[in-house]
């Protein structure tokens, strides 16, 4: 149900306030989804051993991650900025150091702000899946990080549900071949689907904003 009201983002009994496009609306709470899938195993394992390490910094360490999360601006579902604590700063650039299979870093590093792909062009048939982008190859240093959906229908046009399923070299050029990646993923590319997918350049545990784009799978 759409309403108008001060913005609102949560849940209150039986409740769920959020927003969209279209506005401000409520709908009746849902219980979260909680597969136990082998990869939701592999990001709590991720976040447990970000904790565990977390508390064996030393003071000036935490400091430092809590000057970096200073500099981090993020904005949350109602479209307020929000910078980061220290620890929220140190699992956010340890989770992605650790997804591009780096090591983790225990000092915090100087804020990087990789350039985000120009253009992302992916196209699918039911033996190929390829992303093509610009500029390449990625600067040195930097890599690329896809992130894909579930196939969907064909007449979807929105997408929230992205799952890393490659990773590159660092300075890899286009196009990046995907199809082995998605498979082992989602199964094999059914001829009518779409496939969406968010591109994003990464330095450093540091990852640049999304570079979208989908395709209708082709024979």
């Amino acid at each position: 149900m759409k309403f108008l009201d001060v913005p609102q983002s949560g849940s209150e009994a039986g409740t769920t306030s959020s927003r969209n496009r279209f506005g401000q609306y409520r709908r009746s709470r849902a219980i979260p989804v909680n597969p136990g899938s082998s990869a939701q195993g592999v990001v709590r394992s991720r976040m447990a051993a970000n904790a565990a390490a977390w508390r064996t910094l030393t003071s000036n360490q935490r400091a430092g991650w809590g000057s970096l999360g200073d500099q981090i601006s993020r904005t949350d579902a109602l479209g307020q900025a929000y910078t980061l604590n220290g620890f929220m700063a140190f699992c956010s650039v340890n989770n992605n150091l650790v997804a591009a299979g780096s090591a983790v870093l225990t000092d915090a590093p100087a804020l990087a702000t990789p350039a985000a792909l120009l253009t992302a062009t992916l196209t699918g048939t039911a033996a190929t899946l390829s992303l093509a982008y610009t500029t390449t190859p990625l600067g040195a240093g930097v890599k690329l990080h896809v992130y894909a959906s579930p196939q969907r229908s064909a007449g979807r046009n929105y997408e929230g549900d992205y799952r890393l399923i490659h990773t590159s070299a660092a300075a890899a050029a286009s196009p990046a071949n995907i199809f082995s990646a998605y498979q082992a993923k989602f199964g094999t590319p059914v001829v009518g689907n779409k496939i969406f997918v968010s591109a994003v350049t990464s330095v450093g545990g540091f990852h640049s904003g999304p570079c979208v784009a989908n395709v209708v799978v082709t024979a």
